[in-house]
């Protein structure tokens, strides 16, 4: 079998829609890094030990730096986990648990992240109208000022 067959014959890259289980860290921080508000809860053989609620305040990956979850805040080191079980519950709506051996970190998101990016991009234009207002303003301050130097 020739290079080029064997490649068309590769199996395609996975496709997971609002259920499935992720291994690849880097699947993983996609799907983690924009979650914002959550509930959590930290689960033992199914036993729950802790729950909270928190902001995920960074989510990335080193094999050197641990996972912590104090404070009302969440660091999430994909490096701590085996992979990301991705579900949903009629209790909790969507959830997405950090699974390490007998070991659950269920994170269920509390804000939804299609509200947040358009009011971003709101709070974004907004905020350039006012700049411009500004600089429109401090332009006519500037000419005001040329004018009264030719008089």
């Amino acid at each position: 079998m020739n290079h080029e067959r064997a490649r068309n014959l590769s199996v395609p890259a996975p496709c997971l829609i609002d259920s499935g289980v992720v291994v690849n860290k880097t699947d993983m921080l996609r799907l983690l890094q924009d979650l914002g508000q959550v509930r959590y809860r930290h689960l033992q053989d199914d036993i729950s030990i802790a729950e909270g609620q928190g902001l995920v305040m960074e989510v990335f990956a080193d094999n050197q730096q641990a996972t912590l979850v104090a404070n009302h805040t969440l660091y999430i080191n994909v490096y701590s986990f085996d992979c990301l079980e991705i579900g949903s519950t009629d209790a909790d709506g969507s959830y997405f648990d950090l699974v390490q051996d007998n070991r659950r970190l269920r994170l269920m998101p509390q804000s939804d992240p299609m509200h947040e990016q358009m009011t971003r991009s709101l709070n974004t234009a907004t905020l350039e109208a006012m700049v411009a207002d500004a600089l429109s303003a401090s332009w006519d301050a500037c000419l005001d000022d040329d004018r009264n130097f030719l008089e």
